[in-house]
């Protein structure tokens, strides 16, 4: 490919993952709440998520989501059903006073699993590499090479800022160690989550 191309792409890469959504939000309130630990266990899962889909949309199974409505409707309910969910679940946890529920995190492995099926379930991450990314190519040299390093880019770039968040977040963790602060953190992003869950159905219309 060339070079040229590089910077222009890994800007737009860049910009599209500071972009907020359900990643951002969740890794803050998981990295905030339960550690640095849990949210890098997240992003690993946000990681091979967005690894799967961007191979998926090289060998043209995005294309297929985007030729097909009701396929890419299925994927869009899906995701902000899920969102929906994680939301619940989150204003749940906040309301339950037991000791013995409050100081139980989830464990890496389901925070890995949560990472990934978000991303699974969003149709708008493989468009991204249908719509977006082949215009970063160049159709004189072999497309596929050139597709699956941009991917690997693109998800090198994505992990880096999860990463710088969950860091950020991390910090946050001793100011909410206190129960109530934790109850509020919960229900915020328990909030948001749900906002997001409409903002996704509805930018993704």
């Amino acid at each position: 490919m060339i070079a040229s191309a590089l910077p222009a792409f890994l800007l737009t890469a860049f910009l599209i993952e500071l972009t907020p959504g359900p990643n951002m939000a969740f890794l803050i309130m998981v990295s905030a709440i339960e550690g640095r630990k849990s949210g890098i266990a997240m992003t690993a899962g946000i990681a091979l998520g967005l690894t799967i889909i961007g191979f998926g949309a090289v060998l043209g199974l995005a294309a297929l989501i985007s030729a097909s409505p009701f396929l890419f409707q299925f994927l869009r309910w899906a995701g902000a059903l899920y969102l929906v969910w994680l939301a619940a679940e989150a204003w749940i946890s906040a309301n339950e006073v037991s000791p013995s529920k409050v100081t139980t995190n989830h464990s890496n492995g389901q925070l890995f699993r949560r990472g990934l099926i978000t991303n699974l379930l969003n149709p708008k991450a493989g468009l991204f590499f249908v719509a977006v990314l082949p215009g970063f190519t160049t159709p004189d040299l072999p497309v596929l090479p050139q597709a699956m390093t941009l991917t690997i880019l693109y998800v090198a770039v994505a992990t880096l800022i999860h990463l710088i968040i969950v860091m950020l977040a991390g910090q946050a963790n001793s100011l909410v160690s206190s129960e109530p602060r934790k109850r509020f953190v919960r229900r915020f992003f328990a909030i948001m989550l749900l906002g997001i869950a409409i903002w996704f159905l509805a930018m993704s219309r």
